[in-house]
């Protein structure tokens, strides 16, 4: 049995539909669905069940011998949220909840980190998962916080010798794109905000730069495709030998103004972009540039090419965005 937390959410259910097409059926998902369309990203999927997140404590201990893995995907992933007790209590608690319930059950367990660890980026995007290291870094926000806290607790652990799981990796993905993320609000990639505009002809609408380094639009980003994401986590799945804190991204930093001519560029048109300026609540706390260091999952052994911007978002466009049924 593989449990997916978070499996009807955007990375969750990219994941679920991999597992499934791989004939892995006896997937349970831990997520709430509410009374919105969140349910299509797992329409299609065959499940073994869906949990409530408040029942997951009941299902562990029933199933107590039968989980072989864990793919936590579940947080608040708003960056934005400033409710810290509800943070702490769903991404910083529950996450050490499971590692130790995976620690005493000998179950696998594959984690959600963030690169909103990393902070304003001054000290570089490097995945160095020592002590030391994470003790160095400042995240802006207390989502990027929660996450850390994760990182630093499992660090002090493993460096321990205290009880873990047998596999264990935390990923700490960059921005990233693709379908079955359509619940997420304010929270979608600026490739689904784009998209709508873009088909109706209008402008697509990016920050104005604040910084004399970068051009209008010429802001830089890791953008990684989901599939690729999903392609690393079960990459771990099949190497249970490989455990670490690695980063999750493309590796190549590029510009809004590239993302924006790819989207018009895979409806065959011609782009149109207009500038506004940056919220001044932001404004200060705004990154310019992000890249992820790929060199510790690569030395691990995996070697699956990244997808550039450009194909990337002609797959997500053309056979998701711009079709009758965006789902996966």
């Amino acid at each position: 049995m593989i449990l997916i937390t978070g499996g009807a959410g955007f990375i969750g259910s990219n994941l679920v539909a991999a597992l499934c097409d791989r004939g892995e059926h006896e997937l349970v998902i831990v997520d709430r669905l509410r009374d919105g369309e969140k349910w299509r990203n797992i329409a299609k999927r065959e499940l073994a069940d869906v949990v409530r997140p408040e029942d997951l404590p009941f299902f562990l201990e029933r199933n107590r011998g039968r989980v072989e893995a864990i793919f936590h995907m579940g947080a608040i992933s708003a960056t934005t949220e400033r409710d810290a007790d509800k943070i702490v209590a769903n991404n910083l608690r529950l996450t050490l909840d499971l590692w130790e319930w995976c620690a005493r059950n000998g179950a696998r367990m594959i984690y959600a980190s963030s690169a909103a660890t990393y902070g304003d980026g001054a000290l570089g995007f490097d995945d160095d998962g020592s002590i030391s290291a994470l003790a160095k870094l400042r995240p802006l926000n207390a989502y990027g916080w929660s996450k850390l806290a994760v990182d630093r607790r499992a660090a002090r652990l493993v460096a321990e010798g205290a009880p873990s799981p047998p596999q264990w990796a935390g990923l700490k993905f960059f921005n990233v794109y693709g379908p079955n993320e359509g619940h997420k609000g304010d929270m979608k990639s600026v490739v689904a905000k784009t998209y709508p505009r873009a088909a109706a002809g209008e402008p697509a609408v990016l920050f104005r730069s604040h910084n004399p380094d970068y051009e209008d639009g010429g802001q830089l980003r890791d953008f990684v495709w989901v599939g690729d994401c999903v392609e690393m986590m079960l990459w771990l799945y099949d190497h249970p030998e490989v455990s670490g804190l690695f980063n999750c991204g493309s590796g190549k930093a590029r510009s809004f103004v590239d993302l924006t001519r790819a989207v018009f560029t895979a409806l065959g048109r011609e782009p149109l972009i207009e500038f506004v300026d940056t919220p001044v609540e932001i404004r200060d706390k705004y990154q310019y540039f992000t890249e992820a260091k790929m060199d510790r999952i690569r030395a691990a052994g995996f070697s699956a090419p990244s997808t550039t911007l450009e194909d990337g978002i002609a797959e997500y466009v053309q056979s998701y965005l711009h079709t009758d049924d965006p789902y996966r």
